[in-house]
This record gives C-alpha cells, sequence and structure tokens, in this order.
C-alpha cells in the first residue's frame, strides 16, 4: 500500500487582539479576531520532523501585534493585505497567506446626552468581517458580516408549497419573518475605499429586508443581493446565509383567547437555512477567492 503526504499543508495561527488609539482624550478602540495560514512547501516538517520551513504559531501572532504597534490597523481589510503580503514576501517558502479578520463592534456609552470619551458597550453578536487570500503578487479580498439579527413583523407569506402526509406546516399570508443574516460580497479590485463600502452595503442589505415584501425567504435573499449588485459596482458577487428564525402563533383557544397575530412562540430548533449567490455576468474570476483553507 502507497501512502504519501497530501498538498495541503499549511500553518496557522489564531489572535485576539485589543488596540486603544490615544491621539487625545478621545480614545478609538478596535477589537479583533485575526486568523493567519500560511501555505508552502512543508513536507519536510511532517515527513521528518526538520521545521526549517516552519513559520511558527510564535512568529505568525508577533507579527499580528507588532503590525497593529508599528501602524494603526484602520479598516480590517487593509490590516489583512498588509499581513498577508508581509509572510508571503518575506519568506521564500511561503506561497499563500490567507487572513481571515472578525471585527466585533463597540458603541460609546451616553453619558449626560453625549459620547462618552472612553467607555463603551459591546454592540451585540453581528461581526464584520473579511477574507484576504495572498498568492504571490496577486490577492483577492471577500469581506461582509455575520449574526446580522433581522425581523419584520409583517410583510412577508409563505404558502403556495407541496404538501403530503408529512407537512403540518399551515400556509400563511402575514407572518413574522427573522433571521440572522451571514453576508459575504467579493470585491472586484483592491484600490477601493473599505471603509466607506462597508457601510452602504450593509445599509442596502438592512433596507431591502425592510422593504422587500417577501413571498419567501429565498425571494428575499435575492433581492438583498440584486440591490447590492445594483448599487455598488465594486461588488462583484455576493453570498448569502439566511436561517429561518421561526415564529410560531400559540394556541391559546385553551384559555378562551383569541391570537390575532400577536402572541408567538419564537424556535430556535428546528429552522431551515436558505442560502444563495447573486453574481454579475461580467464578474472577473475569482481565483482562490471563496476558497477554503484545504483549496487554496
Amino acid at each position: 500500500m502507497g501512502i504519501t503526504l497530501g498538498p495541503n499543508q499549511y500553518g496557522k495561527a489564531e489572535v485576539r487582539l485589543v488596540t486603544v488609539r490615544r491621539d487625545g482624550p478621545t480614545h478609538h478602540l478596535k477589537d479583533l479576531t485575526v486568523s493567519t495560514a500560511l501555505r508552502g512547501d512543508l513536507a519536510d516538517t511532517h515527513l521528518s520532523g526538520d521545521n526549517t520551513a516552519v513559520v511558527a504559531t510564535d512568529t505568525q501572532k508577533n507579527t499580528v501585534y507588532a503590525f497593529a504597534k508599528e501602524q494603526p490597523v484602520g479598516e480590517i481589510e487593509d490590516f489583512a493585505l498588509r499581513l498577508g503580503r508581509h509572510f508571503v514576501a518575506g519568506f521564500e517558502q511561503i506561497t499563500g497567506a490567507r487572513v481571515l479578520v472578525e471585527e466585533h463592534g463597540w458603541d460609546r456609552i451616553t453619558v449626560g446626552g453625549g459620547p462618552h470619551d472612553h467607555a463603551f458597550s459591546r454592540a451585540g453578536s453581528e461581526r464584520r468581517t473579511t477574507a484576504v487570500t495572498v498568492r504571490g503578487e496577486q490577492a483577492w479580498v471577500v469581506s461582509g458580516l455575520t449574526d446580522l439579527v433581522l425581523l419584520k413583523s409583517t410583510g412577508s407569506e409563505f404558502h403556495g408549497f407541496p404538501r403530503d402526509r408529512y407537512t403540518t406546516l399551515a400556509e400563511t399570508t402575514d407572518r413574522i419573518l427573522a433571521t440572522a443574516v451571514t453576508a459575504r460580497w467579493r470585491y472586484t479590485g483592491l484600490d477601493l475605499d473599505w471603509g466607506a463600502s462597508f457601510p452602504e452595503i450593509r445599509r442596502i442589505l438592512l433596507e431591502t429586508f425592510a422593504t422587500q415584501h417577501s413571498l419567501s425567504l429565498q425571494q428575499t435573499l435575492y433581492a438583498m443581493g440584486e440591490a447590492v449588485l445594483r448599487q455598488r459596482d465594486e461588488v462583484a458577487e455576493i453570498r448569502l446565509s439566511l436561517p429561518n428564525k421561526h415564529h410560531f402563533l400559540v394556541d391559546l383557544s385553551p384559555f378562551g383567547l383569541t391570537n390575532d397575530n400577536e402572541v408567538f412562540h419564537a424556535a430556535d430548533r428546528p429552522y431551515g437555512l436558505i442560502e444563495g449567490s447573486v453574481l454579475r455576468e461580467d464578474a472577473p474570476d475569482p481565483g482562490p477567492a471563496w476558497h477554503t483553507l484545504d483549496t487554496y
């Protein structure tokens, strides 16, 4: 029986990083989870324990911290690009880097009607994300957000689906529609204003969810993606994952009460997961932008 080492060899580090910029009395906070994965010819360390080509986790971790000190983190896309390019250019044996960054949001605490200079509260579970892939001189950026929880109390229907002897779901022309959005979009290039692009894309997603009369969560997903592509030329493709966070009417008839779409049970299981992508017909080739660590 022949045995060989597979082609997917990489070394990975993950760092929790918090920086405080103290330019004056008003402090600026950045709270990130940074994951670096470096790919190259690492066969010797697997086969014989020769670590000559290994960029240690310690090196990767400390590089993240040092880069955060030497230059302000800025937009997470720029920070990830700086890190990825450094590892590929700085180590001959490293042929590719993939840098994932999640930004954890904080809001300033309001004191006396205004924002406090240096006190913050966590802004819920939503995170801004980016995935930067560097291969040689090329780079690709996929940014997005995750755990953006949305709900509309009307303006949503679901009916006309096939039924069999196992179907119990009632058709409805007025329901609560709730989800937790994960959205990732592939940019067409690198010379972009990341700080201006992200809030506009987020705004479009929110406004479309709110205003689209929904006959299905699938229809809403496509409308959200289409709106982003129509309004933001810098986006080549967007992928959306929308779990259907079901709200079921509670049967109040045993108590002699009616329930006119007012009292619901919010169920966390089971749920449906709707996923899809919306792509420009003339979008540039994605290269390894969407690849996992095993395939980039």
